[in-house]
């Protein structure tokens, strides 16, 4: 509203997109807040590759020439659901849905999306390549650069093909450096919950002078690209989240202690539980290196034992941990993601994610690992599952 309170909200408004902004190398107006991670998703592959629907739709579904869809979207398996749910619901919209493969670390290989934007982008399609920074279940980090590098290459040998490259980052800003400005992305999606902000406010970056069509209509705000009213207090709370995660990915040596932590707690429990795999460590069909990776994910498969009850008994103990992604930690299927990942299904069945944070602390380590040991063991005797 144009009366001074309502310009005090607004002001306070961006004076949080700022500090957002500064948290990922953006500039304030390439900034758009939503409700979350999976709206903004939805609004990068909608916003990208909605328009090649109604223009299919319109042509009576037969696309570009050839019969080819004049929307390509090129993706990857292990992506969280925000993102393979919209995939799937664009492939039954008539968007040619393409899947990179990964290896046995969850890591893309970038000659991989040279190559499917070889065979599959191309004049006369719009493409979008979407593919996230950091994996919510195992925290494996992927090579941003080097897919970056493979989009620009492409638009190189190719100029005016449309090639828009979209990364999932909500689980690395606020938890590694980013910088949009560095790896040159087009859009970038992030929450403010991952960085202890409130839940129901995210964001996407969209970069200047990149066309985005609305998914929310209703109002001119966030420059038209998002309608509604603000969430003014959440945006807010994610402004001072966004300046407090500053000052802390500022302390490389807390980074360092954290990853520590993390690599003692992997280190005791898969030496006193024989058989126990790190579900991001390398293996049969990985490159042979293990792959970078978040500081605070350990994704833990525990062979001949199902998930489900290794958290109940976790929970009784005082010990929160989830089978997959937090969100969907109430099914019973193995995680899609390792599956894709190649990660035999027993395993899958009996694989833990635990989560640090930035406060936790080595005592909280000591007092967590004889706990897993002793809920595992005690039901690979009471309650085995075949392999």
């Amino acid at each position: 509203s144009v009366h001074r309170f309502g310009q005090m909200a607004r002001q306070r408004v961006e004076l949080a997109r700022a500090a957002v902004a500064g948290l990922i190398g953006a500039r304030d107006r390439e900034v758009v807040f939503t409700s979350g991670g999976t709206e903004s998703n939805n609004l990068a592959l909608w916003g990208v590759l909605g328009r090649t629907v109604i223009r299919s739709l319109s042509e009576g579904g037969q696309g570009a020439a050839g019969g080819m869809p004049r929307g390509v979207l090129i993706t990857t398996k292990i992506e969280h659901s925000a993102i393979r749910e919209p995939a799937e619901a664009l492939a039954d919209a008539g968007v040619q849905v393409v899947y990179v493969s990964v290896d046995r670390n969850g890591w893309v290989d970038p000659e991989g999306l040279a190559a499917a934007l070889q065979e599959h982008a191309g004049p006369g399609r719009v493409t979008l390549v979407s593919i996230q920074w950091a994996n919510n279940e195992t925290g494996v980090i992927q090579s941003v650069d080097a897919l970056a590098r493979a989009c620009r290459d492409y638009r190189g040998r190719l100029p005016g093909a449309s090639v828009t490259l979209h990364v999932d980052a909500t689980q690395a800003v606020g938890k590694l450096p980013v910088d949009v400005r560095a790896v040159l992305v087009d859009l970038m999606t992030f929450s403010a919950h991952k960085f202890h902000g409130p839940k129901g406010v995210g964001g996407l970056y969209v970069r200047s002078g990149l066309r985005l069509q609305a998914l929310l209509r209703g109002g001119p705000q966030e420059r038209e690209r998002r309608g509604g009213t603000e969430n003014t207090a959440g945006i807010i709370g994610m402004g001072v989240a966004a300046e407090l995660a500053q000052r802390f990915l500022a302390d490389t040596g807390r980074l360092a202690e954290l990853a520590a932590l993390r690599d003692r707690f992997e280190r005791q429990i898969v030496e006193a539980l024989p058989g126990t795999q790190v579900n991001s460590k390398a293996g049969p069909g990985s490159r042979g290196v293990e792959p970078p990776r978040l500081w605070n994910t350990s994704n833990l498969g525990f062979p001949k034992v199902e998930a489900e009850g290794i958290i109940v008994g976790l929970s009784e103990r005082g010990v929160c941990a989830s089978a997959g992604a937090a969100c969907s930690s109430g099914s019973l299927e193995p995680s899609p993601v390792l599956l894709a990942m190649g990660t035999p299904e027993p395993v899958a069945h009996g694989s833990v994610r635990f989560s640090l944070s930035r406060y936790t602390t080595a005592q909280e380590i000591d007092r967590a690992v004889p706990i897993v040991i002793e809920v595992v063991q005690r039901l690979r005797k009471t309650l085995p599952v075949s392999a």
